[in-house]
């Protein structure tokens, strides 16, 4: 692959927000303050968020990744659970094997396990939209008895649902979803029940919400759209649906920049770039200097809202001081 000319004007609209959340920075925040408490290693329940950067970046530290508690040995190491949440069972099964355990659940999946479980204390059978088999959707679902909560995916689901009783049913929703798809399956399943309750408050984040909206911003007009996440990511993967629809000719979804589509990029004179919510900010400056280096690149911003939110560390972890590096780190 040959260099393209640097001499070729291009302008890289650059998304904000972007990137890490709160819910993110505190889940890796949680495992950098174990290890730095407790010492190597700090088992770690599936990947504590979606992004192979940080994971690798975390097992380097000592952290140890695992997919069930089962594969941990007798230890008085803690077990930390990760950012999308985890059924009921996990800790219960984690206390029967003695296991010190630290919850990183963001605080927004666990507002909605709240809901879902208000809900069913109503006597109201649980809608959950969202995503099968991703892990903030078995954590939800985990939160209630077997067969008080169904999954509804698609506006399809949503004309195909036959509930025992249309007059008693609510509905939560997934984190991370597409806000335009949720709307139009939420006002599909309200068409249908009028007696629909909806939770307390939004399900959808705020950070899966501004990132979206900027990235509506920034893809007209543009001729590719870069998002900055891992394939199993589903805010990530949002991203890159809702740069097309909103005007993108093209969108693409990579983890470093050594995925970038360059022969696809030739005569391209405007790119969207924007990040997932477990996507660290170094990855996009490494895909901000592979443009520099290949365009005479004009960086454009396209911010949607600023962000300011921060979530305290669980308890346990609060008299543990962070050092320069572990910061950097953590802040991605």
């Amino acid at each position: 692959m040959s260099p393209l000319s640097s001499a070729h004007p291009l302008t890289l609209r650059l998304c904000g927000p972007r990137g890490f959340c709160a819910g993110v920075d505190r889940a890796i925040q949680i495992v950098v303050l174990a290890l730095k408490k407790y010492g190597a290693p700090v088992y770690v329940r599936h990947e504590i968020v979606h992004n192979r950067y940080v994971v690798e970046g975390l097992e380097a530290r000592g952290a140890v990744f695992v997919e069930e508690l089962d594969e941990i040995p007798p230890t008085k190491q803690p077990v930390v659970f990760s950012a999308h949440g985890v059924p009921k069972s996990v800790p219960e099964d984690a206390r029967a094997r003695d296991l010190l355990y630290l919850d990183a659940t963001c605080p927004l999946v666990s507002k909605v396990h709240k809901q879902a479980v208000r809900h069913m204390r109503k006597g109201r059978h649980v809608l959950l939209v969202g995503h099968e088999g991703h892990p903030e959707v078995i954590g939800t679902m985990g939160q209630l008895p077997d067969g008080a909560v169904s999954l509804i995916e698609t506006v399809e689901d949503a004309d195909r649902y036959q509930p025992q009783d249309e007059t008693a049913l609510g509905f939560v929703t997934q984190t991370t979803l597409s806000v335009d798809d949720t709307e139009a399956i939420i006002a599909r399943l309200a068409e249908r029940f009028p007696a629909l309750q909806a939770p307390a408050a939004e399900s959808i984040c705020y950070a899966t919400t501004n990132r979206q909206e900027a990235v509506k911003q920034a893809a007209p007009g543009a001729d590719h759209f870069i998002i900055v996440g891992a394939p199993n990511s589903s805010n990530s993967r949002r991203l890159v649906e809702v740069a097309l629809r909103a005007g993108a000719a093209n969108a693409k979804l990579v983890q470093t920049a050594a995925e970038l589509p360059w022969d696809e990029m030739v005569h391209a004179r405007v790119v969207g770039l924007s990040a997932g919510a477990s996507a660290p900010e170094i990855l996009v400056a490494e895909i901000i200097e592979a443009f520099r280096s290949r365009f005479d690149m004009e960086l454009e911003l396209a911010d949607a809202a600023v962000e300011d939110e921060e979530f305290l560390v669980v308890r346990d972890l609060r008299d543990v001081e962070l050092l320069a590096d572990d910061m950097a780190f953590v802040n991605g």
